[in-house]
């Protein structure tokens, strides 16, 4: 199969079916009139095709402001086809084809791309992550279960010396992962280069006592060559996770970071609601993490269950077991590692694992560490017991009747609502 498949939720005052002719028009040979230069040999061999129509209601009024009207507003699914033969595997210009011009024809009250389907040529040609879910246990020295983790907080407002301070804190409680947040980078109050050598040496100096290594990942998003750069310190300092704003770096800057990299990517979807939040326009979670992980990110956020934004639970197990899919029918596999975040305690770590059915994902907790009565270490101590009681399949609170960081955690946090099943 050499044809790139995306399926769109549209809306239009023209219809679906006139609605999807234009778009796959827009998006191949075709522009607002047919050209001299438009032969039919010419869209028989590379006009984008429209492979299926499912019409699934209308509506009075457009879901999005809309230049065109109608007397009503047909909504529908549609699957466009397009050759391989158009782009080759550029991801830049898979995006611009997939999710370009789209979404401003005004024949669209409303358009969101749903779904991607890749042949297996897409595999092929690109590396994908490096290191996944074993190479960062690798890293971390053999770790076994879920890899149990927390983020800087405050977000910015600390120097290098007090981000130091505040990991050991944390490596003397026992954590496994610690991530910058995606508002620190090198600002002039918290350099990157001074805070990963201040930093490194908390890490370095925890490793030597203990044997354990903890995996830090550092904020290195910035122009492209000053990622490059800021690989060439982390290196120099035994980084082993650079932090990579996807959104805002794009595809090819994580790209030229994964070529250059040794060390795993924490890729941090910063932004994305601007393309998930509304079900009349954007980007499934699905059809995005592919290309992430195409480009090379090891790890990828997909939010987390009772959180403390938008998406329902529904959407995180769709994205959480997404990123564990292979990204194409054929080739390689390119998996990556899941990061749960956003509002998580005790209470979600056994359904965030039985959507995986596996322990290959990051957890990150503050406030559901930090916040526990006896301190940060018996929260980090609470978490591995949930994950334990998890991978056992013993209920919570009957584990928790013999472990007692557990039990003080299940009587700090009050129990969410979680509405998802098992994988």
């Amino acid at each position: 199969m050499n044809r790139i498949t995306a399926t769109y939720d549209i809306e239009s005052p023209v219809g679906v079916a006139r609605a999807a002719e234009v778009l796959a028009g827009e998006q191949s040979t075709g522009t607002f009139t047919r050209l001299a230069a438009e032969t039919d040999e010419l869209r028989e061999r590379s006009a984008a095709r429209i492979e299926d129509i499912q019409i699934t209601g209308s509506s009075a009024t457009p879901s999005l402001p809309c230049r065109k009207t109608g007397t009503s507003y047909e909504r529908g699914t549609v699957k466009i086809s397009w050759s391989l033969n158009n782009f080759g595997t550029s991801l830049p210009t898979l995006l611009s084809t997939l999710a370009g011009n789209l979404f401003e024809l005004a024949e669209l009250s409303a358009i969101r791309l749903v779904d991607m389907h890749l042949p297996s040529a897409f595999a092929m040609d690109h590396p994908g992550p490096q290191f996944g879910s074993q190479g960062t246990r690798d890293f971390m020295e053999g770790h076994t279960g879920p890899v149990i983790g927390t983020i800087i907080k405050p977000s910015v407002g600390m120097n290098p010396s007090e981000t130091a301070a505040l990991v050991h804190t944390l490596v003397e409680a026992g954590i496994d992962f610690i991530k910058d947040d995606e508002l620190q980078a090198n600002g002039p109050h918290c350099p990157f280069e001074e805070r990963v050598a201040a930093v490194s040496r908390v890490l370095d100096a925890h490793a030597d006592k203990t044997g354990k290594r903890v995996m830090y990942a550092f904020n290195m998003t910035d122009e492209v060559e000053q990622m490059w750069r800021n690989l060439d310190i982390l290196e120099k300092h035994g980084g082993t996770c650079a932090m990579v704003c996807m959104s805002s770096a794009g595809l090819t800057g994580l790209r030229a970071v994964r070529d250059r990299s040794s060390m795993t990517i924490h890729g941090h979807r910063a932004g994305w609601g601007l393309y998930s939040r509304s079900p009349d326009i954007g980007i499934s979670f699905p059809v995005m993490q592919k290309l992430w992980r195409l480009a090379g990110a090891d790890h990828l956020h997909v939010n987390g269950l009772a959180n403390k934004f938008t998406e329902e639970d529904s959407v995180i197990a769709q994205s959480a077991t997404s990123v564990q899919t292979p990204v194409c029918d054929e080739g390689p596999a390119h998996l990556a590692m899941p990061v749960y975040s956003s509002g998580q305690t005790i209470w979600q770590i056994e359904p965030a694992r039985g959507l995986l059915g596996n322990d290959d994902f990051i957890f990150c907790a503050g406030g559901g560490i930090m916040s526990h009565p006896a301190g940060a270490g018996a929260g980090v101590i609470a978490l591995r017991q949930a994950a334990e009681a998890a991978r056992s399949g013993v209920a919570i609170q009957d584990f928790a009747a013999q472990h007692s960081e557990l039990k003080a955690a299940l009587e700090t946090f009050k129990r969410p609502v979680i509405s998802v099943g098992r994988a």
